[in-house]
């Protein structure tokens, strides 16, 4: 059966159950949560979002392409639909979405919030800064907690954004903060109990280095700790790597919404070859028996692959590897030829040329795709602390892994991509050591942006909170340590939340080269 037979038969389920859409359009209206939502698409950073990179930057390709801003409106409005379809009792069996998991079900409004709210603390450059700010943080700054896109978007709503009424920080409810939190720990990961009993694998974000179980991603810095525990108290049946059931529905959306789009961009910019791209799915959909023989350190050399076919091999490994729980060989070969029928044999053997025929066969591919993941959510198995409360099924499970592959394998590592962000990664280095350097120089220091004046003031204050409170994730105490703390902090905040333009423009201002000083001088 194609992906458009399957949507059509949902879409037919869905019509004949009247009752549960009535319920839909008559769902509670909570003035809370509504608020929340309010408070984060009024924020200044959730407009600056539309001039931060998703993948590839609208200046490099069109400015059709997705940015954060665009990204977010559709993992909202995703999550909604998924959201809705839980809380009315379409996913699955409803007795696996236990109301210890979210007290009077799944709350549309609080998915909503927390999706609009999940990229706020992207810095400029996509994950190309993400990497580069967490390297300066740690390795020049002395920041034990790095930097993470995700911990700095929960430092943004708990701290750095504004709010009519509040002191620091939106003031939003725990339910929202909590649906926030798709990695709910620090990097000291204290309290996260990871016994043999809670089944095999960490939870997403964890790895083992020698060993030793680190912190990849983490939702919150320990300058936040003690309010993401605080607001994780609000739902007590949770477990302590666990998400909340509307942060499993948002990140799930993401996740849809993300192995989409940017097959979208990538197809739109013309940087998608059909050829590459079919000759590596018909090697594995041709050889796959020959590629399971090839041992690892084949698969895994760098360079230029031998055999058409590796690089899918390898996921499937990877999948095995890493999420043994819902791993399987026969829903990997067909996500594969699904995936070959539909993107590679269909969407890419025509050119798109901007007309109203190539923007309508996007559109078809696209809606398509959505409306069968969303109808694709299942119930999560009970123990299993790789995935959410909620999931995809086994086959759209391994169908989002396929379509994630095609641009990581195709886009992000071409040549010409990673020198343009190389250079981009010396931009945010510049920027850090610049102002770091502006902050220590005592001849000048009185004209440092106000606003990165305040961001310092603010961290640093954090930081003897921290000492106080908590010593032992602070390795000096004393005021000079912590001032250089606080600087470091304040100076990553800053540069942070710039946008991918003011970032550039702040660089060739600091390096006396600029045409639009007066122009970045209002933003600072």
């Amino acid at each position: 059966m194609d992906l458009q037979t399957r949507v059509n038969m949902d879409a037919r389920v869905a019509r004949a159950q009247p009752e549960a859409l009535d319920e839909i359009q008559r769902a509670d209206y909570n003035p809370e949560y509504r608020i929340d939502l309010e408070r984060v698409r009024f924020s200044p950073y959730f407009s600056r979002l539309s001039a931060v990179t998703q993948v590839i930057s609208q200046a490099g390709a069109s400015p059709l392409i997705h940015n954060r801003l665009t990204h977010s409106l559709k993992v909202t409005a995703v999550s909604r639909a998924i959201a809705v379809a839980v809380d009315n009792g379409l996913v699955g069996t409803t007795s696996a979405l236990s109301p210890q998991h979210s007290p009077g079900g799944c709350d549309a409004v609080v998915v909503q919030a927390a999706a609009s709210a999940h990229d706020l603390g992207h810095p400029p450059f996509g994950h190309l800064g993400e990497n580069v700010l967490n390297r300066i943080a740690r390795d020049t700054l002395g920041l034990a907690d790095g930097f993470e896109g995700n911990a700095q978007t929960y430092r943004i709503l708990t701290a750095l954004d504004v709010c009519d009424g509040a002191t620091q920080g939106l003031n939003l409810t725990a339910a929202v903060r909590t649906a926030v939190s798709k990695y709910p720990w620090t990097p000291a990961m204290e309290g996260l109990d990871l016994g043999e009993a809670h089944g095999p694998g960490l939870p997403r974000g964890l790895k083992r280095v020698d060993g030793e179980v680190v912190a990849r991603k983490y939702s919150a810095y320990f300058l936040e700790q003690d309010d993401l525990e605080e607001a994780r108290r609000s739902a007590p049946g949770l477990a302590p790597w666990e998400q909340s059931l509307e942060c499993s529905v948002m990140d799930i959306a993401d996740d849809i919404a993300y192995s989409i789009h940017d097959v979208d961009d990538f197809y739109r910019a013309g940087i998608l070859s059909q050829v590459a791209v079919s000759r590596e799915f018909k090697g594995w959909l041709e050889n796959a028996t020959e590629l399971r023989l090839l041992a690892a350190p084949e698969l895994e050399l760098a360079g230029v692959r031998n055999h058409a076919g590796e690089g899918l091999e390898a996921l499937r490994r990877r999948i095995h590897r890493d999420d043994p729980w819902i791993a399987d060989d026969d829903a990997f070969a067909e996500a594969v030829r699904v995936v070959s029928d539909d993107l590679v044999e269909g969407l890419l053997s025509t050119v798109f040329d901007g007309s109203i025929a190539a923007e309508r066969r996007l559109s078809t591919f696209t809606s398509t795709w959505i409306a069968h993941f969303e109808r694709s959510i299942v119930p999560a198995p009970p123990d299993t602390p790789r995935t959410g409360i909620v999931t995809l099924d086994t086959r759209a499970w391994h169908e989002v892994k396929v379509l994630k592959f095609v641009h990581k394998h195709f886009i992000l590592n071409r040549p010409d991509i990673a020198m343009y962000q190389r250079g981009l990664s010396q931009v945010l280095v510049g920027l850090v050591s610049a102002f770091t350097e502006w902050l220590d120089d005592d001849h000048d220091r009185k004209r440092v942006p106000r606003r990165l004046i305040e961001m310092v003031d603010l961290a640093t204050d954090g930081y003897q909170r921290l000492a106080a409170e908590r010593p032992y994730l602070v390795e000096d105490t004393g005021q000079a340590h912590l001032r250089r703390l606080g600087r470091g902090r304040g100076v990553i905040d800053y540069v942070a939340s710039l946008s991918d333009g003011q970032a550039i423009a702040v660089a060739e201002a600091l390096n006396g080269r600029t045409d639009r000083l007066w122009d970045i001088g209002q933003s600072l």
